[in-house]
């Protein structure tokens, strides 16, 4: 049997993955997977049937706990709760990168994952991301078959209804955001308006630490008229950087060289129809190391 520590290294990242998955928080995964880490340190690994499976059965429950107490704590949110953001490669660099991005992790597939119970949305994951066999499902959340292929059934219905309705090949997006990043730095409020749907939202999340809006705010023009304002209240001071956003193309705002903001979007490839914005200072500090060490 492989060595215990290398064991649980080489399979940190897919756990990673299913807590942050689970969780939509940086911080609260890695918190998980090191009790995971602690955990698997006490236990007689020698006595396991599978190894992987016990981590990753330890890893779900747990995110289920952990859940369970945060969405207590979201329902008293200042304003919208978004996920938090991280940074993601062009292109995976080795078979297991392609294991941890099979599924999707895109700001607004996160989103509509918090609406789903905390066993609802591991039995979803577990079956429609990692492919889980549903007996494997059952033995992970100590439930029946039949019971988890209802939470599924029932998952799938609620994430069809509300996920993006268009499909857009990664080269359209990335050019329909490269161009409504220039606009919004020089300031062309006729093109931003242009780039923007008339139906456009722009749902926003500052944790009451910063200014953001705590309602949706509904309206290509008005939008366009936001980033209008930015671009005259911070002039030269104003930076936009085009990134892989959780898989997806997005941008990150920079005022006077500090992360102010990360923006996610959903486009019917022509127009702009939603913008996610992460504003809150704690969800942009890991962010804002990674891609600092990066650069």
């Amino acid at each position: 049997m492989e060595e215990p520590t290398l064991a649980f290294a080489r399979l940190r990242p897919r756990l990673q993955g299913i807590a942050y998955r689970m969780l939509g928080s940086v911080a609260e995964a890695e918190e998980v997977v090191q009790d995971v880490w602690l955990r698997w340190h006490e236990a007689d690994t020698a006595a396991l049937a599978s190894g992987e499976a016990w981590l990753v059965t330890v890893t779900t429950r747990l995110s289920i706990d952990r859940l369970r107490a945060a969405k207590v704590q979201r329902e008293h949110y200042s304003g919208f709760w978004l996920p938090e953001p991280v940074l993601t490669a062009d292109g995976p660099a080795s078979p297991e990168q392609v294991l941890e991005r099979a599924g999707e992790i895109s700001l607004a597939f996160l989103t509509v994952l918090e609406r789903l119970s905390p066993e609802a949305r591991a039995a979803f994951l577990m079956r429609e991301v990692f492919d889980a066999d549903y007996d494997e499902v059952a033995r992970t959340l100590g439930k029946s078959e039949a019971a988890c292929r209802q939470l599924v059934h029932r998952a799938k219905t609620q994430v069809r209804e509300a996920r993006p309705r268009y499909s857009v090949p990664p080269e359209v997006h990335k050019r329909l955001l490269g161009r409504f990043a220039a606009a919004s730095v020089s300031g062309d409020f006729a093109q931003m308006k242009d780039l923007l749907a008339d139906e456009a939202e722009l749902i926003g999340d500052g944790g009451g630490k910063v200014p953001s809006f705590g309602r949706v705010l509904l309206g290509g023009q008005r939008i366009a008229q936001l980033f209008y304002a930015s671009s005259l209240r911070f002039s030269g001071g104003l930076r936009v950087e085009l990134v892989e956003l959780n898989g997806q193309w997005g941008l990150l705002r920079y005022i006077d060289g500090v992360l102010e903001s990360a923006q996610a979007f959903e486009t019917d490839g022509e127009r702009i129809l939603r913008i996610h914005v992460q504003r809150n200072p704690d969800k942009l500090a890991h962010l804002a190391a990674g891609h600092n060490a990066a650069g």
